[in-house]
């Protein structure tokens, strides 16, 4: 199948929202979406953009049943390791389901690991739920560590309460 990769611009927007929103509903958190569309437009098309984003597009005549032409996504942040040095964050890697097993998400990752040995990162790190094996898998056939496992390091989150009872 035919497709490109390339830089997301705001003209995309829409269909980055759809795209996150698909995703979000395909891992059964939508509920947890609290972001608004203003507030992830904001933060991603400005002077100094919170994220950055790689899209994924089909030509016409490959569209989805709805008429998609943009049918994937890597949104993701620069961040830093005190022991590393540069770093980059995927925050989320998705293909909608039937443009699935192209090769798709293999070159939206290939593409992002171009973009982070071009602003000299020497490491990639993502989060990946433990109940989704397929995605563990892929990442680990890509050469992806799983740390939880190997070094019994474990996320943890402040949410907008637990930040709120940090201050007081």
């Amino acid at each position: 199948m035919n497709f490109s990769i390339r830089p997301a611009t705001k003209a995309d927007f829409k269909d980055i929202w759809r795209l996150l929103r698909d995703l979000a509903s395909h891992e059964e958190m939508l509920d947890e979406m609290d972001v608004t569309y203003e507030e992830l437009e904001r933060d991603a098309f400005n002077q100094n953009p919170w994220i950055e984003c790689l899209v994924a597009e089909v030509p016409e005549e490959n569209t989805s049943k709805e008429g998609f032409k943009m049918v994937g996504l890597a949104v993701y942040f620069y961040s830093y390791s005190t022991w590393k040095g540069r770093s980059v964050y995927l925050e989320d890697l998705y293909v909608m389901p039937e443009f699935r097993g192209f090769g798709i998400g293999s070159h939206l990752l290939s593409t992002l690991a171009k973009v982070a040995r071009e602003k000299q990162c020497g490491q990639l790190e993502l989060n990946v739920l433990g109940q989704n094996t397929r995605s563990l898998s892929f990442y680990a056939a890509k050469g992806g560590q799983d740390i939880t496992a190997r070094n019994d390091w474990h996320v943890l989150r402040f949410n907008t309460q637990s930040l709120n009872d940090l201050i007081s």
